[in-house]
């Protein structure tokens, strides 16, 4: 019998939310792509794919990551003991199998981006995240992923999925580049080459804050190209100012603190530009 206790750990590892906004880009990628709602089996099947890769993917990350997170996070579950090591790579391993098995009963284009996305993930987790940048960029492609995923899923990759998901991927990369400021003394103890190990935290907050601003300029561009409504626009203005807000913040500030700050708002960002997709593609009645 499972406790609790170990449900509560595993949860912490995979950190739902997390992976509910991946589900659900995958979900709005499917909307977008048809114009209209899926099926329920599509937005189903869609959902759980990406939500299961993503808790699988951060379960083995966990694992591989529990030396860094004895210096820099001794409260999460696998370096306080609350989690078992091999408990952490069961729960990936039945996560990513749900993933692959969710993914081939929707058809082939989304089982073969599942298997892209999961072995991108593999190799950020074995050799990719000692690079630094360059695995915060694997990981980035992962997360602006799902919205390519969700078109497939309905026979359908568009324009504006490309677009948003380039704009998914540069505001993760900024947020991974934040993370990076957050982590640095453990990723020096492993020579992981983050930005701020390798250049200090002030440059890695200067990057992450140009990255942002990247993001709000891709925002721009499905308006102007008349690929979005009216909707599109009042809710990504609330989210390209909070990255404005959070560049601001990383160029004024870059102790590790506002880091871990601005790494939290900026999943907010995230989310709101989420539904900024949503609005923008709905139809005029």
């Amino acid at each position: 019998m499972v406790r609790l206790s170990s449900i509560s750990a595993i949860l912490r590892v995979i950190r739902p939310v997390n992976c509910s906004m991946i589900g659900l880009a995958a979900v709005i990628g499917e909307f977008i792509a048809l114009g209209d709602l899926p099926s329920l089996r599509e937005a189903f099947l869609g959902f759980l794919t990406a939500f299961a890769m993503m808790a699988g993917t951060m379960s083995v990350n966990d694992y591989y990551d529990i030396e860094a997170d004895r210096i820099n996070r001794p409260e999460k579950p696998l370096p306080s003991g609350a989690l078992a090591p091999r408990s952490a790579i069961l729960a990936g391993l039945s996560f990513c199998t749900a993933a692959l098995v969710a993914a081939a009963s929707i058809n082939v284009s989304s089982l073969t981006i599942a298997i892209l996305a999961l072995f991108l993930m593999i190799y950020y987790n074995t050799l990719g995240k000692r690079t630094g940048f360059f695995g915060n960029i694997v990981v980035s492609i992962c997360v602006g992923l799902p919205f390519i995923f969700g078109g497939a899923a309905v026979g359908k990759v568009t324009a504006i999925l490309t677009f948003f998901s380039l704009m998914a991927f540069a505001a993760n990369l900024g947020r991974e580049v934040t993370k990076g400021i957050i982590d640095v003394e453990g990723d020096r103890s492993r020579m992981i080459r983050t930005i701020a190990v390798a250049y200090g935290p002030q440059r890695a907050s200067m990057l992450a804050a140009v990255i942002y601003l990247v993001s709000v300029g891709l925002s721009l561009a499905p308006p102007i190209l008349g690929l979005v409504g009216f909707g599109y626009l009042a809710l990504v203005s609330i989210s390209d100012a909070g990255f404005i807000f959070s560049s601001i913040s990383l160029a004024r500030r870059w102790d590790r603190e506002n880091a871990k700050r601005t790494k939290n708002y900026v999943l907010v960002w995230m989310f709101i530009g989420l539904l900024a997709f949503v609005a923008g593609s709905v139809k005029s009645p």
